[in-house]
């Protein structure tokens, strides 16, 4: 049944990819319907250099290894064959023969498809037809500097955004669903990008995605591959951005998957203590192996290509940098030059970054990385790993400290609001408050604010104005921009009963305005990165627990400054002097303590005059208790 006829990989594919070079290798290795001498079959292909022999198993042959037996390609480690008759959907694994005479049942690495857990065989599939509709969206991030666009994220896992209610469907939302309600909400809310946890294949719900068993298979708990790109494709239509969490730090164990693929360690490291990550129970990639870096990059490309995602956020970035990450003494292996970094993580991930950022402009790629490790978001010909962007988890931890103290002790803990612009143009910074802040006795959003109720939900609304005029892009997970008490749980729907409730729908509307406002104004995310656009004008009054600064666009626009003012207690502040760069009438834009997002509405100033003084300007605003004032300026 078996039969190869014009090898699918020629020489040079051979050369590329044992160089760890060939960026689109997914169009070789894997399973591709195709014809051959007239005979419309599939193509198998797969990498396997330690296997004495390698055979597609499955249902249309009994998964009798003997009938489909691949041929190798020389000394490459690849094994190739086509198989007239089988077309897509069709279930198969590889039946890997080890030289110690082992039979493994090994789903494909470059299958694009996969069947819904328990289920762990590969299905092939086709992702040549789908007809893309977003040609104006993608000409116009090609064209775009990220760096100077506003990007404000939704974080969602959409099994656990909202549930069917109907008992005989599975416990998940699909693509199409996902179209209907999911896409109008973010659109409602103003976030411009969706991050999305979990889409390539994965074998346990629990592991939220983060332990992949399918490297370029869409999950099937949503649908189809083709489902998925419509979803992407309604996405752009609708001026919302797709960006993927991907995991190239580690990978499960399960018997069908990458672990000891051709009954050694191929995909990982032998030693343990380079190849375990024992915190997570997971295999540590070989990055120093050129065909283990090859199926990463590409990886990466694939997404980029295939669905036209418009970013990676890269997880746990820093258990790739460092060799001793998690480790005691004795647990690991220092470096070639004795050292704790992983050179060879940092070659692969200057590479990916090089390679994505080459094959497509304005693609974004964001880093999870959690130390001081220098250059993350410089370029890799300038030394650093090439990320656009990088998670600011110093200001995620220093904000959430400051908010769960009570308003009375905050006074003393001033320098975790202040601290955070000390580095904030160190590199390209996204301000995260994620799932990992909600989970795992963290308790909820909301549930971390001091105080009764009003003063929790009001701490909340301050927040959210703070992280609105802070320099850095935004993130925040799904069920915090409505208050939501319970803790996040995969295996439950957000409580969407809570915006029954008046109040949390003031919450919901207050970070609508911020995102509405941040990607309105110019003075709010055209200098994130920059230290010119950023001016204090209040900063040492830690008594009061005030703080207020300046925001600005480049010169060449002309954009009036827009003035941000914080009051961290329940005190208001009648005519609170202070000083300005420029004189005139500034006109209030937010008002998160404003009476229809649930505030005291203590503040009546729809604008305010800064009159001239004795060598500077001085704005009086009454300050709301627990609130944020943002301001536009008059124009010079």
């Amino acid at each position: 049944m078996s039969r190869l006829t014009d090898p699918a990989l020629t020489d040079y594919d051979l050369y590329l990819f044992g160089e760890g070079r060939h960026e689109r290798i997914y169009e070789k290795l894997g399973a591709h319907p195709t014809s051959r001498n007239g005979s419309a079959g599939t193509q198998f292909a797969v990498w396997a250099p330690n296997a004495e022999r390698v055979s597609v198993v499955g249902p249309f042959n009994q998964w009798n290894g003997n009938l489909a037996v691949m041929q190798p390609r020389g000394s490459s480690g690849i094994w190739e064959t086509f198989l007239p008759g089988l077309g897509e959907g069709c279930e198969y694994k590889y039946e890997v023969r080890t030289r110690q005479g082992h039979l493994l049942h090994k789903a494909d690495p470059y299958g694009f498809a996969m069947q819904l857990r328990p289920d762990t065989g590969s299905l092939v599939a086709s992702l040549d037809d789908y007809a893309w509709g977003d040609e104006e969206w993608m000409r116009q991030r090609a064209a775009d500097d990220p760096r100077r666009r506003p990007i404000s994220v939704f974080e969602v896992h959409l099994g656990s955004w909202r549930r069917p209610w109907h008992e005989r469907r599975p416990p998940f939302m699909n693509w199409h669903e996902a179209i209907e309600q999911l896409i109008p909400y973010v659109l409602d809310l103003g976030y411009t990008h969706v991050e999305l946890m979990g889409v390539a294949e994965h074998p346990l719900d629990a592991s939220w995605g983060y332990q992949v068993g399918g490297y370029f298979a869409a999950t099937a708990r949503y649908g189809s591959p083709r489902e998925f790109m419509q979803f992407v494709d309604a996405c752009h239509r609708a001026g919302i951005g797709v960006i993927l969490d991907w995991v190239p730090a580690h990978f499960p164990r399960d018997p069908h998957g990458l672990a000891h693929f051709d009954g050694t360690a191929l995909y990982e490291h032998e030693d343990p203590r380079l190849g375990e990550h024992r915190d997570w129970g997971t295999k540590v990639f070989n990055y120093g192996r050129h065909e283990v870096r090859n199926f990463l990059v590409a990886n990466a490309i694939f997404w980029a290509d295939r669905y036209h995602v418009d970013g990676l956020r890269v997880d746990a970035v820093a258990s790739m940098l460092y060799l001793d990450y998690s480790r005691n003494e004795g647990e690991w292996l220092p470096n070639r030059h004795g050292g704790r970094e992983n050179l060879e993580a940092i070659d692969f991930l200057r590479q990916m970054n090089d390679a994505v950022h080459r094959s497509f402009p304005g693609f974004l790629t964001i880093a999870e990385e959690s130390t001081a490790f220098a250059g993350v978001t410089i370029p890799p010909a300038h030394g650093g790993l090439g990320f656009n962007f990088k998670w600011n988890m110093g200001w995620m931890n220093d904000t959430l400290r400051y908010f769960a103290e009570d308003p009375i002790h905050r006074r003393y803990h001033h320098n975790l609001i202040t601290f955070s612009f000390v580095y904030a143009w160190s590199e390209n910074f996204i301000l995260p408050i994620s799932h990992d802040e909600v989970v795992h006795g963290k308790r909820a959003l909301i549930a971390k604010m001091p105080g009764d109720e009003w003063q929790r939900r009001a701490n909340f609304r301050l927040l959210v104005g703070y992280m609105c005029a802070h320099p850095g892009k935004k993130l925040l997970f799904m069920g915090s921009e409505f208050g939501q008490w319970r803790e996040w749980r995969h295996d439950d729907q957000l409580e969407w009963s809570q915006l029954q409730d008046l109040a949390y729908l003031g919450l919901r509307d207050c970070v609508r305005e911020a995102n509405r406002l941040y990607r309105a104004l110019r003075q709010l995310h055209d200098l994130d990165c920059e230290s010119e656009g950023f001016r204090w004008l209040e900063v040492n009054n830690a008594d009061e627990s005030v703080f207020a600064f300046e925001r600005r666009s480049r010169p060449q626009f002309g954009d009036p400054p827009v003035v941000c003012v914080f009051n961290a207690t329940p005190v208001p502040r009648n005519r609170y002097p202070l000083r300005v760069v420029r004189a005139g009438e500034y006109r209030k834009l937010l008002d998160t303590d404003a009476a229809h997002l649930g505030g005291s509405g203590y503040n009546r100033q729809s604008s305010a005059s800064a009159r001239e003084g004795a060598g500077d300007c001085v704005l009086e605003l009454d300050l709301p208790p627990l609130g944020a004032l943002i301001l536009e300026g008059p124009r010079s």
